[in-house]
């Protein structure tokens, strides 16, 4: 544009290896594109560009460019321009030629007979001209509506009603020019259930409506049609939807109220565990830390493990860490690893007489006492990286010494006192040692009133907090025999099914209840594709079915994982290609995923696949 009056427009089809440019590409090659054809305009002068892709503004300010963009932007350097921002509805300046229809007098031809012949299928009355040539008018009216109109006369309360208006006993009832009884304006619907189902299907699953909520689909049909407690039967319609089920979160709080873990009656009896891996892996080999933690007195315990480390080497640990020093504990509460369900950890507890408490599937809130150590050992290990030097397994005994020492709001103390009876002489408090000298009853009766003491700390936070979360929460209860769907937890293993990934279903099922497990746990009969995950689920992992004789159940369409994920896996490499860049050659291969069809194919680079996938070389 010059002087505000558009001189030149341009433009060209993508070419194939541009159609798989990000966004930012492609705005930029537009860019690229008009100073090159325009260079004798443009050369030397001053110019500016405006792009409704508002990061192009910033261009030249971008510190990391692939190589593409590096190449565009010494090109465009060339001149003295400009790039700014111009919104998108104000850029409104559209490439006319582009629009203009290049087909034949005969294609045209063609697409108007065909045109008109689906019309005509679909009960339409059109006019045209004489000539035939254009197309002067036309006029539609619903089928759906014509059909509620010859058949109100068969409902014998609307016409009770109508003929109560003519009487001026009501005035809300009147008839149209057409013959059509309308209340305020409204098309007044006959009880027929298979009419007002037609429209409760058309508002709602068709593909005008996209499975709308109870009142948004109230407030639009309101506006057209009436018939007595519709708004009831519009809500009851949208509840027994099986996709609407599937796909959309509960808009509730969550179900299930807090239901604490008894407190323990003495020291180390009942304890609970967990893992932290994905650390930095030290000079030692370690990369991961058991934490376990002591219900009553909150004493903690850090040990440095591998990843790799074997049950035996985690027995011998435990032993000399644990059993050594405190002795056999009651109870162990923990989430469901395969170290802990295997063969051998279950065997050699019930040797030692110890039961094992695991947590639901998919629910770490009933171990909430190793996850609320894990996170403040996670802090503790930030602080330790910026501050302190070496690795941070050397300095894991002072994590350790300082977690037990701090003190614990649940238990009123530290960790340290509520354990041994009194304060840990520290450099920030050093208390003399002295000569006092504690008899026997005198320990006794002074470990037993601080157990005490601990006790009842330790019931009045429970108290203090089953009060805080159940203020958050609803009562939720299943009968056994009940269908309930389960929510689902997708996780994708390629970065490109991301999105896609967004758009797998909230939740699978139907499953029946088959027993109730405790206050907040139900046990479901899960098919034999889901055999490898606990059938013990939260109350507030599960929804309940509304059945409906229209609902057609499926088989699961993923293989899940023990923690309620999935996994994307490639099947079949559909086709190969190169792609040439200025210095060297990458080669492709479209890949076809399991669980999605062949129009959902992408292109992966060779080396990428065959690193992640060898199978699929094989």
């Amino acid at each position: 544009m010059q002087d505000g009056n558009v001189i030149a427009y341009a433009s060209r089809q993508l070419k194939e290896h541009e159609c798989n440019y990000p966004t930012h590409d492609l705005e930029l090659a537009a860019v690229v594109l008009a100073l090159k054809i325009w260079r004798h305009y443009l050369f030397r002068e001053k110019c500016h560009i405006f792009t409704d892709h508002k990061s192009l503004k910033y261009i030249f300010d971008q510190k990391e460019l692939n190589l593409r963009q590096r190449r565009w932007l010494e090109l465009i350097k060339d001149y003295d321009c400009t790039i700014e921002y111009h919104p998108g509805k104000a850029n409104v300046v559209a490439d006319a030629l582009s629009r203009k229809s290049r087909l034949p007098k005969s294609a045209l031809c063609g697409i108007r007979v065909a045109l008109l012949n689906e019309l005509r299928g679909s009960k339409a009355v059109v006019t045209t001209e004489d000539s035939g040539s254009l197309l002067a008018q036309f006029q539609v009216r619903s089928s759906l509506v014509t059909e509620i109109v010859r058949r109100q006369s068969e409902d014998s309360n609307l016409q009770k009603k109508f003929e109560k208006s003519k009487k001026g006993l009501e005035v809300e009832f009147e008839l149209r020019t057409d013959g059509a009884i309308v209340k305020q304006g409204r098309l007044c619907v006959p009880n027929i259930s298979e009419l007002k189902n037609a429209i409760l299907e058309e508002a709602h699953s068709s593909a005008y409506a996209m499975h709308p909520g109870s009142t948004k689909m109230y407030r639009t049909l309101k506006k057209t049609y009436w018939w007595s407690g519709m708004k009831q039967e519009i809500a009851e319609y949208v509840d027994r939807c099986l996709i609407c089920q599937q796909v959309k979160p509960v808009r509730q709080r969550p179900g299930g109220f807090l239901n604490p873990l008894p407190v323990p009656e003495w020291k180390w009896e009942h304890i609970t565990m967990d893992f932290l891996f994905g650390l930095p892996r030290t000079s030692s080999g370690h990369d991961g830390i058991w934490v376990i933690v002591d219900r009553l007195t909150k004493t903690t315990r850090f040990i440095p493990i591998k990843m790799t480390s074997t049950l035996d080497q985690l027995a011998r640990l435990y032993v000399d860490k644990i059993v050594s020093q405190y002795g056999v504990p009651v109870s162990i509460v923990s989430d469901r690893d395969p170290r802990f369900t295997s063969k051998f950890w279950p065997s050699l507890q019930k040797a030692m007489g110890t039961g094992l408490k695991f947590s639901t599937s998919f629910h770490p809130q009933t171990d909430g006492q190793s996850e609320r150590t894990i996170q403040t050992l996670e802090d503790m290990l930030r602080a330790c990286v910026l501050q302190l030097k070496g690795s941070w397994d050397t300095h894991l005994p002072l994590m350790e010494f300082a977690y037990n020492n701090n003190y614990q709001s649940s238990i009123g103390m530290a960790p340290y006192e509520a354990l041994y009876g009194r304060p840990c002489r520290t450099p920030v408090c050093w208390n003399e040692v002295g000569e006092r000298k504690l008899v026997g009853p005198e320990l006794v009766q002074i470990t037993t009133n601080n157990i005490k003491l601990i006790r009842e700390n330790l019931r009045k936070a429970q108290d203090r907090q089953k009060s805080y979360a159940d203020k958050r929460r609803r009562n939720l209860e299943f009968q056994v025999g009940d269908q309930v769907f389960l929510k689902l937890s997708p996780w994708r293993g390629v970065i490109r099914f991301g999105r896609k990934g967004k758009l797998s279903p909230r939740y699978i099922g139907p499953y029946q209840i088959t027993e109730r497990v405790g206050p907040a746990a139900y046990r479901l009969e899960l098919p034999i594709e889901l055999a490898r995950i606990h059938d013990v689920f939260h109350v507030s992992m599960l929804r309940k079915y509304i059945p409906d004789p229209s609902h057609v159940l499926q088989d699961q369409p993923v293989e899940l994982k023990e923690d309620l994920s999935y996994v994307e896996e490639p099947v079949q490499i559909l086709d190969r290609k190169e792609q040439v860049l200025r210095n060297k050659t990458i080669p492709l291969i479209k890949v076809l995923w399991r669980h999605h069809g062949a129009e959902e194919a992408t292109w992966e680079p060779e080396y990428q696949m065959k690193k992640s996938y060898p199978i699929l070389f094989s």
